[in-house]
């Protein structure tokens, strides 16, 4: 993950971006990457994750300082496989890399259309580089017979109010329109690859192709499409076809493969416009929240763990098990689930079922028939009511699955425990 800032070097900083290094503390800012947004996009309800991304808290640490580290993020293997992967196809000129581009994206092998390799100052900060590299984009597509490779440019995008900075690997520009190459180090066997992996790569990339598209929307000043399988066909405007380059077998040999990301475009639009804007996040919380993870000279923690288990805990979390996979606090956020008997921890399916039922032992009292299902009467009638309707939609359903499995009638108990999936 990048490392970097959203203050601007010699200049001040807006009172979002203050806001958000008070919470992170003196540690560095881990900037949000395509990878982590794709995962922001697929819970756009966890208030958490939102507030954490955005101020660029290392939840790593953080899930470490909790006590419950998650063994989450891509292998040290795979990633010096991968580094390994794409410099053999950038070395000699992008000498191997060309061969895929040329299969796929029509890429002239003769050198009287040569293929440009601009400049995008990978050695300065973040917001320089997105700069340079808008400069380099709208250059590349005014000439619509030129070829141009933006190796490494670093692209901006508005996530609720705050900005993340993203990287592909690669954009090749002609005819006016740009398309985002991603290079990944799984292999394509016979033809086809992980299709997990695949799947992953694919959410990554529509982040890319989003950003490019409100990019090249603000450079035309022109709204964005609300239909997000439309293609705004703008100058510097992206193809909603990526395109992945991977080795060849059990080779070195790359070959690449053409991705229809629209799918997944729609998918990340809708939720990223779900999300609540950080300034009204940050609003809510209360005073003396931040999640500092420094030393003192004397190797001291300046927050204790019981003070940064309260600054987490003030900031609303949307877990379902999804998130062990996806963020680092996902086995933090599960523990809590679990003591507090929260429906959260059996997934979304079943929690959106459940309606008010808001626990485990709620929904098993609710599917018995017992009293429990009126909240324990400290709820007021609203809630009441919900919860009785919830508790006959559940009963309902089990019975419907027990007629349909061919069973006879079974314990109210019974099929409580049926309509959770066995959970007891």
């Amino acid at each position: 993950m990048n490392v970097s800032t959203n203050v601007p070097l010699g200049g001040p900083a807006e009172p979002l971006a203050l806001r958000l290094a008070e919470l992170r503390g003196p540690a560095p800012q881990r900037s949000l990457n395509a990878r982590s947004l794709a995962a922001l996009a697929a819970n756009p309800g966890c208030h958490r994750r939102a507030v954490l991304d955005a101020a660029g808290v290392d939840k790593s640490a953080l899930a470490a300082r909790l006590g419950r580290p998650a063994p989450f993020g891509q292998s040290p293997f795979a990633i010096a496989r991968g580094l390994v992967f794409e410099s053999r196809l950038k070395a000699d000129d992008h000498a191997a890399l060309l061969e895929p581009l040329r299969a796929h994206l029509g890429v002239p092998a003769d050198d009287r259309t040569p293929l440009l390799v601009p400049d995008l100052l990978h050695r300065s900060g973040p917001a320089v580089r997105a700069d340079r590299t808008a400069e380099a984009l709208a250059l590349a597509a005014a000439d619509p017979d030129a070829w141009t490779l933006l190796d490494h440019p670093m692209l901006r995008l508005a996530v609720a109010g705050s900005t993340a900075y993203l990287e592909p690997d690669a954009l090749v520009v002609h005819g006016g329109r740009c398309t985002v190459v991603e290079i990944k180090s799984f292999p394509v066997l016979d033809g086809s690859a992980d299709p997990a992996k695949v799947g992953a790569a694919a959410r990554q990339a529509a982040v890319y192709v989003l950003a490019l598209q409100h990019a090249a929307a603000a450079a035309a000043g022109l709204p964005l499409s609300d239909d997000p399988y439309t293609e705004q066909r703008l100058p510097g405007s992206p193809r909603t076809t990526v395109l992945l380059v991977c080795p060849k077998d059990f080779g070195n040999r790359p070959t690449a493969v053409a991705v229809d990301v629209r799918r997944e475009l729609a998918t990340t639009r809708r939720q990223l416009s779900r999300m609540t804007g950080i300034g009204r996040l940050l609003e809510a919380l209360p005073p003396g929240t931040d999640f500092d993870l420094a030393t003192d000279q004397d190797g001291a923690p300046a927050r204790s763990t019981e003070q940064l288990t309260a600054s987490v805990e003030a900031v609303p979390a949307a877990y379902s098990p999804d998130c062990l996979s996806t963020c680092e606090l996902g086995f933090h956020c599960r523990a809590r689930a679990r003591c507090d008997d929260r429906v959260e921890q059996l997934g979304r399916g079943v929690r959106g079922e459940l309606g008010a039922l808001r626990t485990v032992t709620q929904a098993l009292a609710a599917a018995a028939g017992a009293a429990g299902a009126d909240n324990g009467g400290g709820e007021d009638s609203d809630d009441s009511d919900g919860a009785h309707e919830a508790a006959q939609r559940l009963a309902y359903a089990a019975a419907l699955r027990a007629e349909a499995l061919g069973t006879r009638a079974l314990g109210t108990e019974a099929l409580g425990t049926e309509a959770l999936g066995g959970t007891a």
